[in-house]
């Protein structure tokens, strides 16, 4: 209150001073709004007006801040560079301007195309959908008129005749039985597979007087043949083994013939039956002379001419090796061509010799009189001359030095024991085999075994007596591996023996050893080529082959395999339209029951082959096609030449030839997964190719998380039973061409190499034509086999780790090569390129066809390789 009243009263209190202040504050703060006015506003104005006032006093062309016309700025040093970069960037704006307009414009160029491209796409769907339709169209046009002219045939139903049918009527005389008049083809259909029951000799009497050698290895083989059945009702043919029989005992033929007529399936007269009987010993009884055998086919050693039914019994070789395989290191080798000894023979004549020591009339005599009854006198006095002349060394000897072996009387019996026998024979570059003196004893065990020996181990046989019947005559071709000269001419013997060049003798030989190898040596071969001759007579084809099972082991395929240039330019190389094909296998050879001479695959001297003691494969399924392997040649020999020549009919011989054709790719590995796919990924659009199939050889199975190439074709990952190089050639049921392409999974090939080999295998299918060359020689200095794998001009075998060969090898090499051979394979791990570079060489007498590859073969970089070892040279020299 009281600050109040002096407030108003004027006074001078606190409340007096608080308003001063105020006042003095505004009065400040207006002045110094003012003077802030003039310093902002009046000072810049002056500053302008005497700069202008300035500019003006000064002479012309020497102001500083007014305007100036045209580029008299750019004068000033310190400015040219920014005009000139002005002048720059304008520059360049322009020619982006232009360009921009220009793109434009060729965008609209291109939308134009565009909209046109895609115009033509649809009318070229349109096209493609009516020329698919048409196809269509076709393809069913064409089926109808394959149906019209030539109608599918369905399997015929087989009619079984009753188990107590009375047979065919029986013919005049049982020595006029043949095929035709004593043998029921209405039990072997062709598509019968001809089942064959074999009788189990333990069930008869007879039984037990067997030899158990032979008995043991009659039944073996006869468990392992394909033909075996249990099932006698649907039988086509039915075996019974009745010999060799044990020594002393003695059956009489009387027993033997009611024991026959006793067995369950002998229907009165024993049609479709074959009685067996196999010697061991040169004196084998002719168990089945004076027995009457009915329908039955015979099969023995021994036969006489009052007995033997020529196209229906059948002459075997003997069972020389029962439970053993022969040893096949121990048989000498087929060079050198000549031997010690031109001809060699050692026998005694037991019964019906004349004087076997004493000299024969003179021929001139023999001329003037009757013609000799018995030409061995004469034979005896001409080997005698040819051996006192010493214009060759030769060896007869008409006297055993020990006890001569039991025979049959007229024949000559052998002297001391086998191996002694087989050493002389190594020694002889022609075996004499003389036939017996009777002339109504057609074949004997001991003529027979005389032949075995002889080509067991290479000795030419000669044969003196052109009435003798040699085993498997009416089949085998036997005049390319012995010689058959009458008795009469046993002058010129001599003269014909060294009139033979050293080219034919050595193919005799090596035809010999075919023989022996194939059709005489073991009972499996004795029993299989009984069979495969009564198949031939009756026309049936033979069972196929069996091929491998491929277990597949499962896979991811990842991403589409990348393509590089350098491996797919294919250059100018064109085989044919199968390159814009998807994958096509080989057609199987369709004429499986027709018989044609078109279809016979002849050898070089077109002399009618041998039947096939093997099963067929799928791609020869005909009897004539069985032929042609085990051809009239030397071994398998195929043709050599003329018109299609090793290419055309070699195919068409397995096959039939087609204008399109496929490969497929084989391809080993062993944990190196990858090396594998890098190698898989260079297959990416290889033209022709068929399929791969990957050996997966490790017992390890590939990581899971593995992804496996898209290579546009089929990937089969095959798991086997064991590692075994062996594996590369197993024919795998998946394997659907005739053509294989064997690669290592570290080989470098560009598609135009394989290409180019393809096309020269299909030219010479018959052959190995592959990449890495290799050569073999005999080192004289170390008496061996050298084994080069240097580069040189002389080649002989083409290595399968980048090879193409036909799938019938892959056959041959795992059923039919000798069992031996595989287990060295797998006792090195190693060398089994070398052992298909001889199977297929020992069958064709060809050298395989190498072709150039242009760039390294090997993988560069990739890990250790079986070949890097240091023993592997020395295995491949052993």
């Amino acid at each position: 209150m009281t600050g109040y009243t002096m407030l108003r009263n004027g006074g001078v209190g606190n409340g007096g001073q608080t308003c001063m202040l105020r006042w003095s504050n505004r009065i400040r703060l207006t002045w110094l709004s003012f003077t802030l006015f003039i310093i902002l506003v009046f000072f810049p104005l002056i500053a302008h007006y005497y700069l202008t006032t300035l500019d003006e006093a000064d002479e012309a062309g020497k102001r500083i801040f007014g305007p100036r016309a045209g580029n008299e700025l750019c004068e000033v040093k310190h400015v040219l560079d920014l005009c000139r970069i002005r002048e720059s960037v304008s520059e360049e704006l322009l020619q982006l301007e232009a360009k921009r307009q220009e793109l434009n414009s060729e965008i609209a160029k291109l939308n134009l195309k565009i909209e046109a491209c895609k115009k033509s796409i649809e009318n070229a769907k349109q096209d493609l959908l009516q020329l698919k339709n048409v196809i269509s169209q076709t393809e069913h046009s064409y089926k109808e008129l394959m149906a019209q002219n030539q109608p599918k045939l369905s399997l015929p139903i087989r009619l079984l005749p009753e188990k107590d049918d009375a047979g065919l009527p029986p013919p005049k005389v049982i020595r006029g039985c043949r095929l035709h008049n004593c043998f029921d083809y209405s039990r072997c259909p062709l598509t019968s597979g001809f089942p064959v029951y074999v009788y189990d000799s333990d069930q008869f009497a007879f039984g037990s007087y067997l030899d158990p050698l032979v008995k043991q290895a009659f039944q073996a083989t006869a468990r392992a043949s394909v033909y075996v059945t249990e099932n006698a009702d649907i039988a086509c043919l039915y075996v019974i083994l009745v010999g060799e029989i044990q020594e002393p005992v003695v059956l009489q033929p009387a027993e033997l013939e009611k024991q026959l007529y006793s067995l369950p399936h002998w229907r009165t007269d024993g049609h479709n039956h074959v009685i067996i009987n196999l010697s061991r010993k040169s004196d084998t009884q002719n168990l089945l002379y004076n027995v009457s055998t009915g329908r039955a086919m015979v099969a023995q050693s021994t036969f006489y001419a009052a007995q033997y039914r020529p196209g229906f019994d059948l002459v075997v070789s003997p069972l020389v090796h029962a439970m053993s395989e022969p040893n096949f290191m121990e048989i000498p080798p087929q060079v050198p061509v000549k031997r010690k000894y031109l001809f060699t023979f050692q026998g005694e004549k037991i019964e019906s010799l004349r004087s076997s020591l004493q000299e024969a009339r003179s021929f001139e005599e023999e001329m003037e009189g009757d013609p000799p009854a018995d030409y061995d006198d004469r034979i005896i006095a001409t080997l005698k001359a040819v051996q006192d002349s010493k214009l060759d060394q030769v060896l007869v000897e008409f006297t055993c030095k020990n006890q001569p072996k039991p025979s049959l009387p007229t024949e000559w019996a052998l002297c001391g024991e086998r191996e002694d026998r087989l050493e002389l024979l190594k020694l002889s570059t022609f075996a004499l085999i003389i036939t017996p003196g009777d002339p109504h004893l057609v074949i004997s065990s001991g003529c027979a075994t005389r032949l075995f020996e002889a080509l067991e181990v290479g000795a030419v046989p000669v044969v003196l007596g052109e009435q003798v019947q040699l085993p498997y005559q009416d089949m085998l071709q036997w005049n390319e591996a012995a010689l058959v000269v009458p008795k009469p001419r046993v002058t010129e013997v001599h003269f014909l023996l060294r009139s033979l060049s050293d080219s034919d003798l050595l193919a005799m030989r090596r035809q010999g050893r075919f023989l022996w190898e194939t059709y005489f040596s073991t009972a499996d071969s004795i029993f299989n080529t009984v069979l495969a001759m009564i198949r031939t007579r009756i026309q049936i084809p033979a069972a196929p082959i069996r091929e491998e099972a491929a277990a597949e082991i499962p896979h991811r395929s990842g991403k589409a395999a990348g393509t590089d240039p350098n491996m797919a330019d294919n250059g100018d190389l064109d085989l044919g339209p199968v390159e814009t094909e998807p994958p096509y296998a080989s057609p199987k050879y369709l004429r499986n029951f027709t018989l044609t001479v078109t279809d016979f695959y002849r050898s070089w001297n077109s002399a009618p082959g041998p039947f096939h003691l093997f099963p067929h494969t799928p791609f020869d399924p005909v009897l004539p096609s069985e032929a042609k392997f085990l051809g009239s040649g030397t071994g398998f020999r195929p043709i050599g030449g003329g018109a299609g020549g090793s290419g055309k009919e070699f195919q068409a011989a397995l096959g039939g030839n087609v204008p399109r054709e496929q490969f497929t790719v084989v391809m080993l590995t062993y944990e190196r997964e990858e090396v594998l796919m890098n190698s898989l990924e260079r297959l990416n659009g290889l033209p022709y190719l068929n399929k791969v199939v990957v050996v997966w050889n490790s017992p390890k199975l590939p990581s899971e998380d593995l992804l496996w190439p898209d290579i546009g074709v089929p990937i089969m990952v095959v798991r086997t039973e064991k590692n075994s190089l062996n594996n590369r050639f197993l024919p795998w049921n998946e394997i659907e061409t005739e053509a294989i392409l064997s690669i290592d999974d570290d080989a470098h090939l560009r598609h135009d190499e394989i290409m180019f080999g393809f096309r020269v295998w299909r030219e010479a299918r018959d052959r190995i034509v592959g990449f890495p060359g290799r050569y073999h020689a005999w080192d004289i200095p170390h008496q061996s086999w050298l084994y080069n794998s240097n580069y040189s001009c002389e080649l002989s075998m083409v290595l399968t780790g980048a090879a193409f060969f036909h799938k019938y090898y892959a056959y041959l090499y795992s059923y039919v090569m000798p069992q031996a051979i595989r287990d060295m394979v797998d006792e090195y791990i190693n060398c089994e390129d070398i052992a298909m570079n001889f199977l297929v060489s020992h069958i064709t007498r060809k050298p395989p066809i190498k072709v150039t590859s242009r760039w390294t073969f090997r993988c560069p970089g990739c890990p250790q390789a079986l070949s890097h070892d240091d023993s592997h040279f020395h295995e491949r020299h052993k």
